[in-house]
């Protein structure tokens, strides 16, 4: 990103945390990232474009800190799980933006909440990825279509714990890493 749109993403984000996507206002990003209001329609073309562009931020920087915990522990596939989901749900849960995502939609409002949930392929796709790059290093007699499905599965209720947590970060990290030890580990002895 260059210096003007970035400054516009993070404008958006503050505005978003402040006061909940509903009322961000492409003027006040404009004003706020010291650009003009045509410069934010450039960039974005609409405040959906925006939203876009806020939640491949978010998705970026969730995709690094999944790939440090996953490169901390190696081959290890339970340490790393752990690690990797723990990092995401403690990550998620202090993350202002998340809060307002998930705060703005009990409240009637979701106009973002569909990047976490039914338009969450951006989250889906670049998590999978990661978890697939990783499980390639460390996992490579495994069978491909079983680790696509236990990348993709695992993210997917990483997803769901994060929109609609059940129990503590740390409980929820050991169970979900208990079964993407099994869904990885499966995928090795299916080949």
């Amino acid at each position: 990103m260059g210096e003007a749109r970035d400054a516009i993403v993070e404008a958006a984000r503050a505005q978003t945390v402040a006061g909940g996507w509903d009322g961000v206002r492409m003027g006040a990003v404009a004003e706020a990232a010291g650009v003009s209001r045509q410069t934010v329609y450039n960039e974005f073309g609409t405040k959906a474009g925006l939203a876009e562009a806020l939640a491949r931020h978010e998705v970026d920087r969730f995709v690094g800190e999944v790939r440090a915990a996953l490169d901390e522990h190696g081959a290890d596939v339970r340490a790393a799980a752990y690690a990797a989901i723990r990092r995401t749900l403690a990550s998620a849960a202090d993350n202002p933006l998340v809060k307002a995502i998930l705060t703005s939609a009990r409240g009637g409002s979701d106009e973002l909440l569909p990047y976490l949930t039914t338009r969450a392929d951006l989250v889906l796709t670049e998590s999978t990825t990661v978890l697939l790059e990783w499980a390639g290093r460390h996992l490579p007699d495994a069978d491909p279509a079983a680790l696509a499905f236990a990348a993709d599965s695992t993210v997917r209720l990483v997803v769901s714990h994060i929109v609609l947590p059940g129990a503590p970060v740390d409980e929820t990290a050991g169970r979900l890493a208990d079964l993407a030890v099994h869904l990885f580990l499966g995928a090795v002895t299916r080949r």
